[in-house]
């Protein structure tokens, strides 16, 4: 299949040297990242390109796998390996991570599994290992801007158990499995930069 007919976010394109600043020297010694939820593969092509040091491991559910390693084969980097399958309910990769990364997930998935998430990282990761996730967050239950509480209005119309997390609540998940949030960062459209480390 030609990259052109492939699946295309254009807000993967526009995010991916904005968070690249952020992440750049944050995983100078990190040698395996595992992406969940890769989407479009973009990220996943992209972040490998720029971090030549580090394997970039891609995942998603086993029905987008097609698509992702298509653009990954398009690529063709020496570390960025064929996506694998990941079910946040079910399986977990064996091998063991200095770094977690995803982008515009939480939001989408529905409640218990965040919780499984943040227990899923903290199994297949090591001591010191980063956790880096972007996208939209609340504070003290309240929406940073009206086109997040709009978005997260569709997001309930679609799933009621989906929408905008509160900060709290995920910093809270993360501090349960031994994560320490380190940096939030503001990032372009409303977004953030959440930057964990395992202790």
């Amino acid at each position: 299949m030609e990259l052109s007919q492939l699946p295309f976010s254009q807000a993967c394109e526009n995010n991916q040297r904005p968070i690249l600043s952020i992440l750049a020297p944050k995983l100078t010694n990190s040698l395996h990242l595992l992406e969940v939820g890769s989407g479009t593969g973009q990220h996943a092509t992209f972040f490998a390109s720029q971090f030549s040091h580090l394997t970039w491991q891609a995942s998603d559910q086993h029905c987008n796998l097609d698509h992702i390693n298509c653009r990954i084969k398009h690529f063709n980097l020496p570390n960025l390996p064929a996506a694998i399958a990941l079910d946040i309910n079910q399986t977990w990769p064996i091998h063991r991570y200095d770094a977690v990364f995803t982008a515009n997930t939480l939001h989408i998935i529905n409640r218990e599994l965040v919780e499984i998430f943040f227990t899923g990282v903290a199994r297949i990761t090591t001591t010191n290992a980063h956790l880096l996730i972007y996208g939209p967050f609340n504070y003290q239950k309240r929406y940073t801007s009206d086109s997040n509480a709009h978005f997260d209005l569709w997001l309930k119309e679609r799933d009621p158990q989906s929408g905008i997390r509160d900060i709290e609540w995920i910093e809270a998940l993360a501090n349960a499995q031994q994560f320490e949030l380190i940096e939030d960062v503001s990032m372009p459209a409303n977004n953030r930069l959440l930057h964990f480390i395992k202790r």
